[in-house]
């Protein structure tokens, strides 16, 4: 059966979860281009704040910070900051670092509420649908298959098509997690390699 005919058997339900629908793909692809340009980023950064410790150019700092995302920068301030103790060092790194992992999660809250709010809407439509059926039972006065076929054919549509999508959502939100934890961690890697290099410089 052709999809369109499969969508409009499944009832104005089906408005709705062809939004998630989108939504899905949407906040999925965003997403990954994000976390591709973050990593590339980050590590540009990286690699060019290593290269002035090294040649203890400390004066260029500014000038490479001038141009940098602000999650980023920030991050790297924290572990050049020689006005503090080592605890509030520590402290203010990890308040960096928390605040660039919840800038790589944004928006995946979407990604979790539809999974888990998809096979509802389902279950609304196969509750149309049912109510639809007896609805054309009353109406006919006859019980038969033939009477209910339709009502019941979109209700069960509706179902099978909120647990796709919720499922979609599901794999998604799931890899762009272990995504998103991968390059958080492979960040903080990369500064402590840098702080550690940066403090051998100093001594």
């Amino acid at each position: 059966m052709h999809f369109i005919e499969i969508f409009k058997q499944g009832g104005f339900i089906m408005w709705p979860l062809l939004a998630f629908s989108v939504a899905i793909w949407v906040i999925t692809i965003h997403k990954i281009l994000q976390l591709t340009k973050f990593q590339k980023e980050a590590k540009h950064y990286v690699n060019e704040a290593t290269r002035i410790v090294e040649t203890q150019k400390l004066h260029e700092m500014e000038y490479l910070y001038k141009n940098c995302p602000e999650v980023i920068a920030k991050a790297h301030y924290a572990v050049f900051d020689e006005s503090s103790s080592r605890e509030d060092y520590e402290q203010r790194l990890q308040r960096r670092l928390d605040e660039t992992n919840s800038h790589l999660k944004k928006n995946m809250w979407m990604l979790g509420t539809i999974a888990s709010s998809a096979p509802f809407v389902g279950l609304f439509g196969t509750v149309w649908g049912i109510m639809e059926s007896f609805k054309q039972i009353g109406s006919s006065g006859k019980a038969g298959f033939s009477v209910v076929a339709g009502s019941i054919s979109e209700a069960l549509i509706a179902t099978g098509s909120g647990i796709a999508v919720a499922v979609i959502a599901v794999m998604f939100y799931n890899y762009l997690n272990v995504k998103v934890a991968a390059t958080a961690k492979e960040f903080k890697h990369s500064l402590g390699d840098m702080a550690d290099q940066f403090n051998s410089i100093k001594r």
